[in-house]
């Protein structure tokens, strides 16, 4: 008997935001652009962790659940947002 594995089979694409970004520029299948509001996410698992760092600042789209990390230009404003 096959066991169900407890991670999807196609992650969440990563990517880097641009300066002042606050909507998800990711496209469906259609080609339909998400358009999601982009949180500031805490919770991520031990394999984002591993690969970012503990401490990392790392931001979710509330729709399709895309990853962002923060842009390098310009830098951040305060500790906890980044606009």
């Amino acid at each position: 008997m096959a066991e169900a594995s407890s991670t999807p089979s196609t992650p969440n694409p990563v990517k880097t935001r641009m300066p002042y970004q606050r909507a998800c520029n990711e496209k469906n299948a259609k080609g339909k652009l998400c358009a999601g509001h982009l949180k500031r996410w805490f919770q991520f698992g031990e394999e984002i962790q591993r690969q970012y760092g503990r401490d990392a600042e790392m931001y979710r789209c509330e729709h399709c659940h895309t990853l962002y990390l923060p842009t390098a230009v310009p830098e951040r404003r305060t500790e906890t947002l980044q606009y």
